[in-house]
C-alpha cells in the first residue's frame, strides 16, 4: 500500500519562493568590490533573482546548461545561486584560488556557457579566455563605474546594466527534483579535478539537515555571518539554510580573512553565529587580541575543513564566551557527515573533559551513514579505539563523479571519503589523519593530527604541521613545521621536549624546522603535498 500524501518536488525554487513571502524583510547585508556595505531585504533580493533569469534567457541560457561563477560571498554571487538553478541550468562555482592551468581544465571540462566573475578575477580571465573557446561571454560582477575600461575578454558584460532593464516577473519552470542544480570541483590534490554534481532533491534534503538544532541550529533569530567561500562546495550550504529559515545573512565579500573587516561585521550587523575554517578564527582572534576588542553579540562558531587547534576553542570560550563547533564533511558530501554538540550528560563534566570530546569530528547528521574498515574492509567497531579508513553513503552523497564512467562507490554503494578515524559508543568520530598523510613508522601508525593538536597548545605556536619524512631506520618519522607567533623565538628542543606526556613517546617527531609560512591548499587547509615535497631531501640532524 502507497501513501495518499502530495508528491511536490524538492528544488531549490521552492526555497526561492517560501523566502520571499515568509522572510521578505529579512537582510542581507554585503561588502563588494564596488560598495564597502550593501544592504537590502530577502524580497529585494529574489527580485533582482528574476530580472537575472530573464537576463540569462536573452542571452540564450537554456535548460541544462552549465553556467560559471568566480565570485565571493556576496549579494550578486546569491542571487546567481538561485536564478541559474532555479531557471533549470547548473550553478557551477568555481573556486579563484585553484592554479591557473587547474582553473582552465575546470571551465572546459565543465563546458561552462557563460562565466560571471568579480572585477579583481578579470586579468586571470584575460590570461586563460584563449583556452576557454566554448565559453560564449563573460559578465562582470559590478555596475558602469566600476567596469575594467580595456579589458580584452570577448563578450564582456557589465552585470548591473545586463539586469537593469529586465522585468522583475519571470515564471519558474516546474522542475524534476532529482535535476541537476548545481556543480563543484575537488580540489585536485592528486590528478586532475572532479566534479560533484548536486541535484535539487540532494541540495534540499542537504538543508533540512544543517538547520537542524544539533547541526547549524540556526533560526530566523540569528544573524549569520558565512566565511566558508561560496565558491567551495555549496558555502557549506548556508545560502540554502538562511533563506529558508529567514536568518539574516552577512557577506564578507573578498574580505573573508581579514580580522578587522570580521570584527566590524560581527559588531556592527550584530552577528550571533558563523562559519569558516580554523586559518580565519585565527586571524579573528588574534585581531581582537591586538585590539583589545569583544564580540558580544556573537554566540558559537562553526569550525570545518581541517581539524581546528585547540586554542581556538579555548580562547573563543575563556575571552569572548563563544562556543566552537566542529563539523566535517567533504565536496563528494553536500558537505555535511558530522557535527559537534554535546550530547545532555556531558553537560556536568569538567571543560577539559567536554573539551576532548569537542576537538572530534561530532557525530553523524540524520541521513548520513559511517561505517570505518580495515585493509580487509571488515567493519570495525565503535569502541573508541579501533580505527580505520572511512566509507559513506546517503541521499546527498556522490553516486558518480561529473562524466565519469565508472561509478565512485564500492560494490556495496559505500563512498571512500580517503580519512582515517575512530568511531566511539556514543557515535562520535575522531579523524587521526587523511589515508595519504598518516605516518608509519617502525611499521606503526602515527595520527599527524593529534601531532598537530599537541603543538598548536605552545604559546610560542602559531600554526603547526607534522609531515612523515624518509628515516634510515624507520622508513619514516614525524618532522615537525612550526610558524613561531610574532615575537617569539621558540627552542627546537624545547617545542620537542613539550610532546612528552602528552602523546606516546615513539609518537614524538624526530625534529623540528621553523619557516615564516605554511602552504595551504585553495580551500585553506594545510597542503601536506607541497610540504612533503618542500622536505623531499630533509637530512635528519643525527643522520
Amino acid at each position: 500500500m502507497l501513501g495518499q500524501m502530495m508528491n511536490m518536488p524538492l528544488t531549490t525554487t521552492s526555497i526561492l519562493q517560501f523566502a520571499e513571502k515568509v522572510y521578505a524583510r529579512s537582510e542581507i547585508v554585503s561588502v563588494t568590490a564596488d560598495n564597502p556595505l550593501h544592504r537590502y531585504t530577502y524580497a529585494d533580493a529574489f527580485q533582482r533573482v528574476r530580472k537575472l533569469a530573464n537576463a540569462l534567457k536573452k542571452l540564450g541560457c537554456e535548460d541544462g546548461d552549465v553556467i560559471g561563477t568566480l565570485a565571493w560571498n556576496d549579494y550578486r554571487h546569491l542571487e546567481l545561486y538561485y536564478a541559474i538553478s532555479c531557471s533549470g541550468m547548473v550553478c557551477h562555482t568555481v573556486n579563484p584560488r585553484l592554479f591557473p592551468e587547474q582553473l582552465q581544465y575546470i571551465i572546459d571540462h565543465a563546458e561552462d556557457k557563460f562565466v560571471f566573475i568579480d572585477v579583481m578575477f578579470v586579468p586571470l580571465l584575460e590570461k586563460l579566455a584563449p583556452a576557454l573557446p566554448r565559453v560564449k561571454g563573460y559578465i562582470v560582477l559590478t555596475d558602469e563605474a566600476h567596469m575594467p575600461t580595456a579589458s580584452t575578454l570577448p563578450n564582456l558584460h557589465c552585470y548591473e546594466t545586463l539586469i537593469g532593464k529586465e522585468s522583475t516577473e519571470f515564471e519558474w519552470p516546474t522542475l524534476d527534483e532529482n535535476q541537476a542544480s548545481a556543480l563543484c570541483y575537488t580540489s585536485g590534490t592528486t590528478g586532475n579535478p572532479k566534479g560533484v554534481l548536486y541535484s535539487h532533491r540532494t541540495t534540499i534534503l542537504h538543508t533540512y539537515a544543517t538547520a537542524m538544532p544539533d547541526v547549524f541550529g540556526i533560526s530566523v533569530r540569528d544573524v549569520v555571518l558565512p566565511i566558508v567561500p561560496m565558491f567551495h562546495v555549496n558555502g557549506w550550504g548556508l545560502v540554502y539554510t538562511c533563506p529558508m529559515i529567514g536568518a539574516k545573512l552577512v557577506m564578507p565579500g573578498p574580505k573573508m580573512g581579514d580580522g578587522e573587516t570580521l570584527c566590524r561585521l560581527i559588531n556592527e550587523e550584530k552577528v550571533t553565529t558563523s562559519a569558516g575554517v580554523p586559518t580565519v578564527w585565527l586571524a579573528l582572534l588574534n585581531y581582537l587580541d591586538q585590539n583589545k576588542l569583544k564580540v558580544p553579540t556573537l554566540k558559537r562558531v562553526t569550525t570545518g575543513g581541517a581539524a581546528c587547534p585547540q586554542p581556538i576553542f579555548d580562547n573563543f570560550r575563556e575571552k569572548y564566551g563563544v562556543e566552537v563547533h566542529h563539523a566535517w564533511g567533504m565536496t563528494e558530501m553536500s558537505p555535511l557527515g558530522t557535527y559537534n554538540t554535546l550530547k545532555p550528560h556531558m553537560l556536568e563534566w569538567s571543560e577539559d573533559e567536554k573539551t576532548k570530546v569537542k576537538l572530534n569530528q561530532g557525530r553523524p547528521a540524520y541521513g548520513v551513514e559511517i561505517k570505518i574498515v580495515d585493509d580487509n574492509n571488515n567493519e570495525l567497531p565503535w569502541d573508541g579505539k579501533s580505527s580505520g579508513s572511512v566509507k559513506v553513503r546517503g541521499p546527498w552523497i556522490i553516486q558518480r563523479y561529473f562524466k565519469a564512467e565508472a561509478d565512485a562507490t564500492d560494490a556495496d554503494g559505500w563512498f571512500e571519503t580517503g580519512d582515517v578515524a575512530s568511531m566511539d559508543p556514543e557515535g562520535y568520530m575522531t579523524i587521526t589523519d587523511r589515508t595519504k598523510d598518516v605516518i608509519k613508522s617502525g611499521g606503526e601508525w602515527i595520527s599527524s593530527i593529534e601531532l598537530e593538536n599537541t603543538a598548536m597548545l605552545h604559546p610560542a605556536v602559531a600554526e603547526a604541521a607534522v609531515i612523515g619524512v624518509s628515516h634510515p631506520k624507520w622508513t619514516e618519522r614525524p618532522l615537525l613545521v612550526v610558524v613561531p607567533k610574532a615575537g617569539s623565538q621558540p627552542d627546537k628542543a624545547e617545542l620537542l621536549q613539550f610532546f612528552e606526556g602528552k602523546v606516546a613517546k615513539w609518537w614524538i617527531p624526530e625534529a623540528c624546522e621553523f619557516v615564516t609560512e605554511l602552504p595551504h591548499t585553495a580551500t585553506g587547509k594545510i597542503s601536506k603535498k607541497d610540504l612533503r615535497t618542500q622536505f623531499t631531501d630533509y637530512l635528519w640532524p643525527d643522520a
